[in-house]
Parts: C-alpha cells; sequence; structure tokens
C-alpha cells in the first residue's frame, strides 16, 4: 500500500475501504486495520506512507509480483506504468470518470503500454474525476475488473493481457476492445 494521505469525507462515495469513522484518519493505517479485519494476514501488508514518485517508483515496484495502480492523475499513472515496465512486472490500471471506467492489463515490458494509448492526447483532452466528477458505483465497478484481471493474471492467465474494459454505467454496458501498441512509442 503506497498513500501519504487522510481519509476525506468527499472519498467515501468511491473508497469503500474506508468508513464515516475514518475521516481524518490516516489512509495507511486506515486501510491497514480495514484489511486486517478483512481477514487479511497483518504480515502480508507493507505500508508506504509516500506518493510514489520518480526517486522510488523502481524501487517499490521491484518489491511486488503485480502493480494495481489506481491513481487520480496522469502524472503518477504514466509513472507507474514506466517503473512497472522498467522492472518488468505487470501492472493493472484502473480509472474511473463520472460514469465510465477503465480496466487494463500489461504484461511485465508487454506492448501496448500506457504510453502507446494515452501519450499523445492533447492536453486537456481528459478530465480527472476532480473536475469531471465520477460515480462511487463505477468506481467499485472498475475495481471488481482491476481484481479479475489481478486474479487472471496471478494464475498465468495471457489472454487477460489482451483487451482494454470500458463500462459505461449510464448504459450498464461493458466493452472489451483489443489495444494496439504504438509504431514509434518510445517504452516499450
Amino acid at each position: 500500500l503506497c498513500d501519504d494521505d487522510v481519509v476525506e469525507l468527499s472519498n467515501l462515495h468511491r473508497q469503500t475501504l474506508y468508513r464515516d469513522a475514518d475521516v481524518g484518519r490516516d489512509k495507511l493505517e486506515a486501510a491497514q486495520q480495514a484489511l486486517i479485519l478483512g481477514g487479511v494476514a497483518p504480515e502480508r501488508l507493507v505500508a508506504v506512507r509516500s506518493r510514489l514518485l520518480p526517486e522510488n517508483a523502481r524501487q517499490l515496484v521491484s518489491q511486488v509480483d503485480l502493480v494495481l495502480e489506481g491513481a487520480d492523475n496522469f502524472a503518477t499513472k504514466f509513472l507507474a506504468a514506466d517503473a512497472a515496465h522498467l522492472e518488468a512486472r505487470p501492472i493493472i490500471h484502473g480509472a474511473a470518470v463520472r460514469w465510465v471506467a477503465t480496466a487494463w492489463a500489461v504484461a511485465a515490458r508487454g506492448a501496448p503500454c500506457y504510453r502507446c494509448l494515452f501519450e499523445d492526447l492533447p492536453p486537456g483532452a481528459q478530465q480527472g474525476c476532480s473536475e469531471a466528477g465520477v460515480m462511487g458505483p463505477v468506481v467499485g465497478f472498475c475495481g471488481a475488473l482491476m481484481a479479475d484481471l489481478a486474479l487472471r493474471v496471478l494464475s498465468g492467465d495471457a489472454t487477460a493481457f489482451a483487451s482494454l474494459y470500458t463500462y459505461d454505467g449510464q448504459q450498464d454496458r461493458l466493452r472489451q476492445v483489443e489495444a494496439r501498441a504504438r509504431a514509434n512509442c518510445a517504452l516499450c
């Protein structure tokens, strides 16, 4: 677990690990407590009180078998993707804005990578949830998609890497689209 924030009331509708009583608490402490109460062995949890930063990203990523990235900004998403690629770790990306969720698994040093799909977007083309808003249940659906992909990756299912999944909460429609590498991608 990597975070340096506190639980805020405005997050509770989309961060279901936390409860009203956790508002104002350190997210790492609250998350650890909730996961332990849910049955996770305390020795399996490692808490890092920091954001994912250029100076720690590769070291943190190198210590895990699989990265689950659910950041709310593109800079952190690119950093996590780059570190996972350089450390040869698979990564599951997840995002939710308004009524739409996306989830996607990228193989260790795999192509296409996150940069293949999102590096060439013009500035302002994509709003984050802080600007556009997000429906809490859509975030939960995104988490479920990410968990499914993570279990598939960890079980050795190579088909987990084939597609980008997009969920439209207004239409209750899940689309699966093949992701393709960009020919001039500097990373992959």
